[in-house]
């Protein structure tokens, strides 16, 4: 019997397993291995926080491309209210994946396994037939292939100038926002700074409220922008699919800004929204991304990246509403500009920041300092043990941007000296260095579904590994 070994339980670990289950015609054991015990969870969809909703409908959250339903479905069994438009708790939907795996694991063929582990990968070996895949405290498991399903690691530092980066290393300064308890150090009468105003400081912002913090907050980032909200819809959304064509044929950011301001303008007038221009780039942007260049890529990321993310990755309407009425009360103060240092005192911190256009010094004071830059993604660099592990070992190939992981057409990752692995695969949010267009759910799906197909077709002609669990 093969043996698939996967890494990471969040939705493309568990849609991956499930997928694998509901595809196979003969017996297969898959394990599922993860460093908490919240199994089909992940960081987004493992809150315990009611507050916590989803930032796409029910009606585009199905696990599966071929059934578009799926997710709305289940949602209606909780509440016969739930449309195709609602935004409803993430919590259930981190429910619903846990009910989709066990669900495809009961129907798969006679002899099948399906093995949730919870422990912490310390090294990946290939051997002459699959891999090794050793946990910490001296675990092995012998495995036909390995996917590695990760890509929300913990955020990075930010930078600062000298002498300052001592205060990251202070009780005061919260680096990972998701981790179990990592809000409690924030007292509810102290304010509170968080560095990022995008969908992570929408999160945390709600996840303080919803312990009682009511002191002030503040929040920076280098344009000081946040998430647009979605609408209120009761039908899906009709998205306007002739921009792609009608952009320059010379793969150039500057044109084709150019190009979708002048789309936006005519949408304007003809009363057509927004976000049905930009969702009518949604299905071109892969095909988009790998026509431009190195430097037009750089480019992108540099001046135009935040708006993209703000305008493309939007929050629950219910939600932006929410984030309009802490501004108006003053509640919550948003910030344009960088953190230069912090001067800690037995009270408090003080963070020193420069305003975007400035260059004077601020200085807000807080109780606590929260890093809400969001995960991160720089293979190069990450402080991720088994990516660090694979990395120097020349079994995998972060990308020239510091987005994500090289594969191949097949998901395989490609080493460093360019060839794809015959045994280690890859997918989840890194696959945003060669396609950008690859973190949100509609499309995660689609790579996971593939994926599948191309892991039962590659099985049905290997040597089988000798699945052990030591």
């Amino acid at each position: 019997m093969k043996t698939v070994v996967i890494i990471g339980a969040g939705f493309c670990g568990a849609v991956t397993a499930a997928q694998l289950l509901r595809g196979t015609t003969e017996p297969i054991n898959v394990v599922l291995l993860n460093r908490s015990g919240l199994m089909a969870r992940g960081l987004a969809y493992g809150t315990r926080t009611d507050e916590h909703v989803l930032n796409v409908p029910a009606g585009r959250m199905s696990a599966f491309p071929d059934d578009e339903d799926s997710f709305l479905r289940y949602a209606q069994r909780f509440d016969a209210d739930v449309s195709a438009n609602s935004f409803v708790s993430r919590r259930l939907f981190g429910d619903y994946l846990e009910w989709i795996t066990r669900e495809a694991a009961r129907r798969a063929p006679a002899g099948s396994r399906y093995r949730p582990i919870v422990g912490d990968v310390e090294q990946i070996q290939p051997l002459a037939a699959g891999a090794r895949v050793r946990l910490a405290g001296g675990q092995q498991i012998e495995a036909d292939r390995v996917v590695l399903a990760l890509g929300n690691f913990a955020p990075a530092d930010p930078r600062v100038e000298t002498g300052s980066g001592d205060f990251y290393g202070s009780p005061r300064y919260v680096r990972d926002p998701w981790r179990a308890d990592a809000l409690w150090v924030a007292r509810p009468d102290e304010p509170v700074f968080l560095i990022g105003t995008g969908l992570t400081m929408l999160d945390t912002l709600l996840s303080l409220r919803a312990r009682g913090h009511h002191a002030p907050i503040h929040a920076l980032s280098r344009r000081g922008l946040l998430p647009q909200a979605h609408r209120e819809l009761e039908i899906r959304p009709v998205y306007t699919t002739g921009l792609p064509q009608r952009l320059p044929a010379t793969p150039n950011v500057h044109d084709w800004l150019h190009a979708l301001r002048h789309e936006l303008e005519l949408a304007r007038t003809e009363d057509v929204d927004w976000r049905d221009i930009i969702g009518g780039l949604r299905g071109a942007t892969p095909a988009l991304w790998k026509s431009l260049s190195l430097r037009e890529r750089q480019r992108f990321l540099r001046h135009l990246r935040t708006f993209w993310d703000t305008h493309r990755h939007r929050c629950a309407p219910a939600l932006g509403r929410l984030l309009d009425a802490e501004r108006a009360d003053g509640s919550l103060s948003i910030h344009a500009g960088r953190v230069v240092g912090y001067d800690e005192t037995q009270d408090g911190v003080e963070v020193l920041w420069r305003p975007r256009g400035s260059n004077r010094i601020e200085r807000t004071a807080a109780g606590t300092v929260i890093n809400c830059t969001g995960p991160e993604s720089d293979t190069r660099s990450v402080r991720e043990p088994l990516i660090a592990q694979l990395r120097d070992a020349g079994l995998l190939t972060p990308d020239e941007l510091g987005l994500g992981l090289i594969v191949d057409h097949e998901y395989r990752l490609v080493d460093r000296q360019g060839h794809s692995s015959t045994t280690l695969h890859y997918v989840g949010p890194f696959l945003r260095a060669q396609l950008w267009e690859a973190t949100a759910v509609p499309e995660l799906r689609r790579h996971v579904s593939a994926l599948a197909g191309v892991l039962l077709r590659s099985l049905t002609t290997a040597p089988t590994a000798v699945a052990a669990l030591a």
